[in-house]
């Protein structure tokens, strides 16, 4: 990726990742899925559509018993929460910690949730039975786990029918195993990679995520968490939730990155109108899609988030430890992106056109293009903003003690009497031609010992305020001084004083 924002900062990034993320993927059951398949399905079986309770609650009776012998081969209880405020990621940080990282099912956890399911209809005036969808509660396992591929883990098993299933691994995870197998080294913070001896290796690992391997892995939890499928005869059909794709820039120190990200989020929340949102994500501007975007600037333990929102996609920007700038976009429903694939028609042509994405596992190849442009867009953006940080890096260098051979340098402090006074000093045009020499600046600080000159001096030496001459005991104000005392002298007389005397 060749964003110019990578081409200004280049020297100071350490390196660029673009990965998957968090990744939640539902199974569905083709026929069983929709009313009228599981009213096509009860028909075939000569069950009356009004028993469909009876005949979904000998399946509730397996799934439950499955989890229980699960539980106990693993040697875990099942734990139930009946509060909705306690994270079940903390009752799993919880459980790792204790247990340790090695495969297998870490936890399960049940839960009373909404769930999908049918109700049974006479219509009266058809005089036909089926089913209609509706939404009720049932009670749900999450089956964690840490997989030797990907990670830790979850799947979401409900205890009735149509058995909707939800599965979680996050793409980082992922990544990190691969860069173990690989011998790569690697420091992960969270799901954030803060250092990675080889960034190009790690971009091929990460380009190698296969839909066929997730199938694999999927139908298998599937199969030993939910053991259905022998009643109605299918594989589980799966397709993508919530898809998040980002790119992390990971920087050589926080020094460089926080400046800089406190600069670009500011000017990010301000200057990002309607339009750049709808640029961002690939589309048109139109009246009604208008309506649909905002942009939110909130604050976080982990520091700052900035999410330009269209929809049920987004794309935001929030830093990792201070040291990784992650652009991620986020897309709860991937028809919502178009793209050149083969489209099948109903008289059995196939043709290639533009056409939006399907929502089958299968599209993470084409989809990570995709939410890749989105990130690169918005990496263009933010290459155009202003970027104050190394101003705000060497306000710090001035102002921010530092310890020299062993000694305490204290910084200087524009508004005090007596400093500013000597920065004032330095600054005269006599002193621009040949340099200014202590003797030379008593005269304007009569307050102050020929010894305490000499101090002062040496610390603006140490704080590059000024240069000394060869050679000479002469000294001259660098670029970084004359920028510096000209600042606080504006400051000082154009904006201070006029202030307090209003």
């Amino acid at each position: 990726m060749n964003a110019p924002l990578l081409e200004r900062y280049g020297d100071r990034i350490a390196g660029v990742l673009t990965c998957y993320d968090r990744m939640v993927i539902t199974g569905t059951l083709p026929g069983p899925c929709y009313a009228a398949g599981m009213t096509s399905f009860l028909n075939a079986r000569q069950i009356r559509i009004f028993d469909y309770p009876r005949f979904a609650e000998p399946l509730r009776d397996t799934i439950r018993a499955n989890a229980e012998q699960l539980a106990e081969a693993a040697s875990v209880k099942i734990e139930y929460l009946a509060k909705a405020h306690i994270r079940k990621e903390d009752v799993i940080a919880g459980v790792i910690k204790t247990r340790g990282d090695h495969p297998g099912l870490v936890h399960v956890i049940s839960v009373m949730e909404a769930c999908s399911t049918y109700k049974a209809w006479h219509d009266k005036r058809t005089h036909q039975t089926s089913l209609r969808p509706t939404t009720g509660k049932c009670l749900h396992y999450y089956f964690y786990f840490i997989d030797a591929e990907l990670g830790l883990v979850y799947l979401r098993v409900p205890t009735w029918c149509p058995f909707r299933l939800q599965f979680y691994c996050n793409g980082h995870r992922w990544l990190a195993r691969q860069l173990t197998a690989a011998g790569v080294g690697y420091t992960l913070a969270d799901n954030a990679f803060i250092r990675i001896d080889d960034w190009d290796r790690a971009q091929q690992l990460a380009d190698r995520l296969s839909p066929d391997v997730l199938h694999r892995i999927l139908d298998r939890y599937a199969q030993a968490c939910c053991p259905v499928l022998d009643v109605f005869a299918q594989r589980y059909h799966w397709s993508l939730m919530q898809i998040e794709c980002s790119t992390d820039l990971a920087f050589r120190s926080d020094a460089i990155m926080k400046p800089l990200y406190a600069a670009l989020s500011r000017e990010a929340i301000l200057s990002v109108k309607a339009e750049q949102v709808m640029h961002f994500l690939g589309k048109k501007m139109t009246p009604q899609l208008a309506q649909e975007v905002d942009s939110r600037l909130s604050t976080r333990i982990e520091g700052i988030c900035i999410k330009h929102r269209m929809g049920k996609n987004s794309v935001k920007m929030y830093d990792k430890f201070g040291r990784v700038l992650r652009i991620e976009t986020t897309t709860n429903d991937v028809s919502f992106f178009k793209h050149h694939r083969q489209v099948e028609h109903r008289d059995g042509q196939a043709t290639r056109e533009l056409a939006t994405v399907k929502k089958s596992i299968y599209s993470l190849i084409d989809l990570r293009e995709i939410l890749l442009g989105c990130n690169r867009r918005y990496l263009e953006f933010l290459s155009a903003l202003d970027d104050f940080s190394a101003g705000s890096r060497r306000l710090d260098k001035l102002t921010a003690a530092k310890t020299v051979d062993g000694h305490r340098v204290k910084g200087f402090n524009f508004f005090d009497k007596t400093e500013h006074t000597l920065l004032c000093s330095l600054q005269r045009p006599q002193f621009n031609i040949s340099g200014v020499r202590r003797a030379d600046l008593k005269p304007f600080l009569p307050n102050l010992s020929v010894a305490s000159i000499t101090r002062y001096l040496k610390r603006l030496r140490v704080l590059g305020l000024i240069k000394k001459i060869a050679h000479a005991y002469r000294y001259y104000l660098t670029r970084l001084g004359r920028n510096a005392i000209a600042a606080a002298c504006h400051l000082t007389e154009q904006i201070i004083v006029p202030a307090l005397a209003a």
